[in-house]
């Protein structure tokens, strides 16, 4: 997919960005908003992949900056599983799986549409020390090509204070789970 944001969709997208930063700088002390804005001012297919999770629900923000690539990671930072998001199965496969009650897609369809990738199960773990998410619902993690060639796939939550990685059948959904984007900017 290769599109762009409008001049003032891009303006609009960069002012949530910036006051979001500054909100959560927790998440990403010692990194000046400048230089993010700077990377992705540089790259409008980035922008168009972070206005996609902000629409859907994700809140994404900066969580890390990898000093020998110099690029950073957001993660989308939404207390609950992103709600646009929701209701979908796992993959491709799944979704032909299913002969009745198909949802409307998956998440890891989406995620390549949009250019991003599901969270790790790290990357989830990762997440939890920047607040408590998924505390009333769940999301899909990127799954193991092993669990997923035996039909099945990974999801988080965060529950009594602990997070847990469960599995389900890869062509299941529920309405309270979703997937949480990682974007490298």
């Amino acid at each position: 997919m290769n599109q762009m944001l409008s001049t003032d969709q891009t303006q609009h997208l960069l002012n949530i960005l910036k006051s979001r930063f500054e909100k959560n700088r927790n998440r990403h002390e010692g990194l000046e908003w400048q230089n993010v804005q700077n990377k992705l001012e540089a790259d409008p297919q980035k922008l168009w992949a972070l206005n996609l999770m902000e629409e859907t629900g994700g809140e994404p923000d900066v969580v890390d900056f990898d000093e020998k690539t110099g690029t950073y990671l957001f993660f989308d930072c939404a207390a609950e599983s992103p709600k646009g998001r929701r209701s979908l199965c796992y993959d491709a496969e799944a979704l032909a799986s299913r002969k009745e009650h198909k949802p409307k897609d998956s998440a890891v369809n989406l995620a390549n549409e949009w250019d991003v990738e599901l969270l790790t199960e790290t990357q989830y773990h990762y997440l939890q020390q920047f607040g408590k998410f998924d505390s009333k619902s769940s999301s899909w993690i990127k799954t193991p090509a092993d669990i997923r060639k035996l039909g099945g796939a990974l999801f988080c939550d965060y529950r009594y204070g602990k997070v847990f990685t469960y599995h389900n059948g890869a062509e299941s959904y529920y309405a309270a789970r979703a997937f949480r984007a990682c974007l490298i900017v």
